[in-house]
This record gives C-alpha cells, structure tokens and sequence, in this order.
C-alpha cells in the first residue's frame, strides 16, 4: 500500500533547522506584538499568530503555495489598527504547523482552515488569500458558506488552468533565490518576481528547500463555482501575471460577479503582494471598511 501523501522536511535535521531560522526571521520582520497559537484541525496541528486590535471581526491571512505567516510581514501592523489579524502557516507548507492527514481536495482545505477558525472560536472572518491562499479561501467560501465576511484574492490561483509558462517562473524563481545577491537582483528585473529582492525572505529559501509538498493543484473554478461565491470580494491583478491573461480574467469575473471588485494593478505579476504591498493593503483595508459598512 502506498504511504500517504502528507507535506514534511526531509528529515528531522532539516525540519529542525528551517524553525530556527523561521524564528529568526519572525523576530526580526513582525513589527507588532504577536502571539502564536498551535491549534488542531483534522489535518495536523496549525500554527498562527494572533495580532492587532482585540475585537471586532479578524482578518485571516492566507500565504501562496510554499510560504507561511511571513508572507504578511509588511501588512500586518496596517490591519491590525483596525482588526484582530489572524496570519496562518497553513499545513501542508513550509512553516511551524505539523500535517498528519493527506490533503486530497479543495473540500479538504475548506474542511481544514474551518477547523481552524472553529479551533479560536472565529464565527465569521475577512479571508485574504495570495496564489494557492486565494484558492483555499475560495474553497472555503464554498464549502462554508456564511462564515467568510469579506473575501481579498491576490493574483489567486484557481482562474485557469496552471500551463508551463507559470511553472518555468516558479522554477526559475527557486534557482535564483539560492544565487548571490547581485545576481539575484538582475535575476529579479528579468523575472518580474520581486520577491527576489527582499534579502530578509531569501534566508530563508535555502531552509524552505528541504521541504516537499504534498498538496492538491488547483483546478479552475467553473462559472457557477463563481456565481455561487455569496461574500463581498475583492480581486487584485497583477497585469503581467505569469499565472494567466489578467485582461482577460478580469472581463470574466466582472461578468460573473458584477458586485465585486476587480483590479489589474499595473507593472505588478504573481508577485503583487510583494510588488506592490502599499497598494494592496490600502485597497484591502478600505474594501473591509466599505463592506462592513454596508453590512
């Protein structure tokens, strides 16, 4: 019998060695007071880290394929002036939580981050998914409708199918994280993959690389996936995303969501939330305020 398909480091020695360097980079970036929290789902024990104000409906932070908590380093003392902010490593990626089930479906990640949000007696939530994130998220709005109150997707996987330009990005994006830094800035231009520029994120590539992940691709959602979507949602584009026709994408979500909110952010591919993160959390958090008050 095959063994389970669950996400882990290679070994114990790797394992131990990307948490200490996590730890460093958490100390070092998170600009607020943060508390972490191991929570248990059906699919392994999650780590998040609780910030920001004390009431009020939180916001869940969700990272793409391959990140963790980090992601949000530059966002979350902007958000947290106003909500609780919830930044998760998801199981199944590198970061501090522990996946002890396999991971077979978009059901299955619903069913994992509502355990989440059932673990810290979160009712309702604005969800904001980058990449894979704004997938998972996306299958959450599905498959629990009524708990997401807002829902912000960022370049989000999950609009087309993933084709080999997109993948070639990705691999060529990982054998420049691990060259010298002045190599790894040329690299960064011709890439359009800013997140080869923040040198505190590239310390922790090399740890990340002994990680293998063991988590579904995501198929593309249909029109009536869509039209089924019930939360208020935002849509950022990068206008040269790598992942898809961003022109083309948001003419389709219009169609099919007229009342949200698309925008294809100039300059910006699959790398927007670290591209342009100014634009992304002002857009985001007036997008909330905005829903909320029509609430």
């Amino acid at each position: 019998m095959a063994e389970p398909r669950i996400s882990a480091f290679t070994s114990e020695r790797a394992r131990t060695a990307f948490l200490a360097a996590y730890a460093r980079a958490m100390d070092r970036l998170w600009p607020v007071e943060r508390t972490p929290l191991d929570v248990p789902t059906a699919f392994g024990t999650t780590r998040v880290y609780r910030s920001g104000r004390a009431d009020g409906v939180p916001v869940v932070l969700l990272p793409g394929a391959g990140g963790n908590a980090l992601t949000w380093y530059r966002y979350v003392a902007r958000l947290g002036r106003t909500h609780p902010v919830i930044a998760v490593d998801p199981v199944g990626e590198p970061g501090a939580s522990d996946q002890s089930a396999p991971i077979g479906d978009g059901r299955d990640l619903a069913r994992w981050l509502d355990g989440v949000l059932d673990a810290l007696d979160v009712r309702r939530a604005h969800v904001v998914g980058c990449s894979y994130g704004g997938w998972v998220g996306l299958q959450h709005a599905l498959h629990a409708p009524g708990r997401t109150a807002t829902i912000t997707l960022l370049d989000p996987a999950g609009l087309g199918r993933i084709g080999g330009r997109f993948l070639l990005w990705v691999i060529a994006g990982g054998l420049a994280a691990l060259t010298p830094a002045p190599a790894r800035r040329r690299l960064a231009r011709w890439l359009h993959n800013a997140t080869l520029l923040d040198g505190e994120l590239m310390r922790l590539a090399g740890a990340t690389m002994r990680f293998r992940r063991r988590l579904p691709v995501p198929p593309p959602l249909s029109d009536d996936d869509w039209r089924r979507v019930e939360a208020p949602a935002l849509v950022l584009l990068g206008e040269r995303s790598q992942m898809y026709d961003a022109g083309v994408v948001a003419a389709r979500l219009r169609d099919l969501l007229p009342a949200a909110h698309v925008e294809v952010v100039p300059g910006a591919s699959h790398d927007l939330p670290v591209h342009s993160p100014d634009l992304v959390v002002e857009r985001t958090i007036e997008f909330i305020g905005q829903a909320g008050a029509l609430a």
